[in-house]
């Protein structure tokens, strides 16, 4: 169709006046004014306005101008112009537009409720401030994967099926495994783990479930988890890592997607403070002192929720960790401080803004006898973590590691109200989208 350049909406911004160009999308608004038809055609990069007139579009194209339906996909032929009133300062004079396929009326036309909207996930996942989350996302997960390459870290595939619980069999999704019992991965922790014995530093960036009650603004059943291990690695090495991963994604993000936040509304000068990785840390001990002051009925050895992380993060402008917990409070393979017995050498990273907990991380236990007894002092099967122990009886070395819930961080980041926009299919309890 015709001589002109194929481009996308973004390109479209970069060119000349008066340069014939092809631009393929779908219609997303329409208006008929008699002697001109103005269609917004939108495609994976943004949006254009395309002009069809009597005066210069063809009258076959200028007919199915204006027969154009929302969601119809198009080809358009035209001629590039430069108008500020246009969206992106750049329209296009069409002088053929193919319809590809006229779509019948479309279902979500505005103002319909979360629950319709869910329903229609299919169709709803088009509309320019989700398409624009997942823009977003796509950066995002550039930035860690250049994050951990300039880190020297090897990127590893472990599997999504375990036999062993990493968190806790209440949350586990129990599978069928050939007439074997097997479950959805909780964490790929175990599994690298096993990597750092040979390449030392690893990470990977793959799903993980949960069968947690909780349905909560933050919460999803299946989500994507950005896990790394380190040899040679202390919490306060880990720490560091953390602080310098977040605050790499934040100035990553804001160089390359500030179309897509201004898209979202988000308010850009919250995320400045984050830049620098120099985020704060206090002990969980402090942490409980802090809401205590504010009102909360809280008492040492309660574990954090929801509600006490946000009370917290009103208290900081920036990221911040709490550290040492009390070790039962934690899982069975973080270690314990020597030097302040009962209190694991864990952390959790918070995003302010009343996200909460983005990263958990720790010091892993690399001492066999601690680590079997704390096995069986939790209830656990030896015999289930038999090749798991063996990396302690096979060259054990300090080691820490931790994981980030990316959702989250995409939340935080793009100022979202809800995790469900910051996936394209939420999984949830009552229900699976489609």
């Amino acid at each position: 169709m015709g001589v002109g350049r194929l481009v996308n909406t973004r390109e479209l911004r970069d060119l000349s006046e008066g340069e014939e160009v092809v631009v393929r999308g779908w219609v997303y608004r329409w208006r008929d004014l008699g002697k001109r038809v103005f269609i917004v055609v939108r495609d994976a990069y943004g949006i254009v306005q395309v002009v069809a007139s009597k005066d210069y579009t063809d009258s076959m194209s200028f007919k199915v101008a204006r027969e154009a339906s929302i969601e119809s996909s198009v080809i358009v032929e035209g001629i590039v112009r430069r108008d500020k009133r246009a969206p992106g300062g750049v329209e296009i004079r069409a002088k053929k537009i193919n319809l590809v396929h006229k779509a019948e009326e479309f279902p979500i036309k505005g103002g319909e409720g979360i629950d319709f909207l869910l329903d229609n996930r299919h169709l709803w996942i088009r509309s320019r401030r989700l398409t624009a989350v997942w823009r977003l996302r796509q950066n995002l997960f550039n930035a860690f994967r250049e994050f951990f390459h300039k880190e020297g870290y090897f990127e590893v595939s472990p599997p999504m099926l375990t036999q062993a619980a990493v968190e806790g069999g209440a949350t586990l999704f129990k599978v069928d495994f050939f007439g074997r019992p097997a479950y959805l991965t909780q964490s790929a922790q175990f599994y690298l783990e096993v990597m750092i014995f040979s390449l030392e530093k690893v990470w990977t960036l793959a799903p993980s479930f949960r069968a947690e009650r909780s349905r909560t603004r933050r919460h999803l059943y299946e989500y994507w988890h950005l896990e790394a291990e380190a040899a040679w690695s202390r919490m306060d090495d880990m720490m560091d890592l953390v602080s310098r991963l977040v605050a790499y994604t934040v100035n990553r993000v804001l160089e390359t997607s500030q179309e897509e936040l201004s898209i979202l509304g988000r308010n850009t000068e919250l995320l400045e403070p984050a830049r620098k990785p120099a985020y704060p840390r206090i002990m969980y001990e402090e942490a409980i002192d802090i809401l205590k002051r504010k009102g909360v009925d809280v008492k040492y050895g309660d574990d954090l929720g929801a509600d006490e992380e946000r009370v917290l993060t009103s208290e900081f402008e920036t990221p911040f960790y709490i550290t040492l917990f009390p070790l039962e409070l934690k899982s069975f393979y973080m270690k314990e401080d020597e030097s302040n017995p009962g209190l694991a050498l864990a952390f959790d990273l918070l995003a302010p803004e009343g996200v909460g907990e983005i990263v958990g991380g720790s010091e892993r236990e690399d001492d066999y006898e601690k680590l079997k007894n704390r096995i069986i002092s939790r209830g656990y099967n030896v015999e289930d973590y038999n090749w798991y122990l063996d990396l302690r009886r096979y060259g054990s070395v300090p080691h820490s590691g931790f994981g980030l819930g990316v959702e989250r961080l995409i939340m935080w980041i793009a100022g979202l109200d809800h995790i469900r926009d910051t996936i394209p299919f939420p999984r949830f309890r009552d229900r699976i989208y489609p």
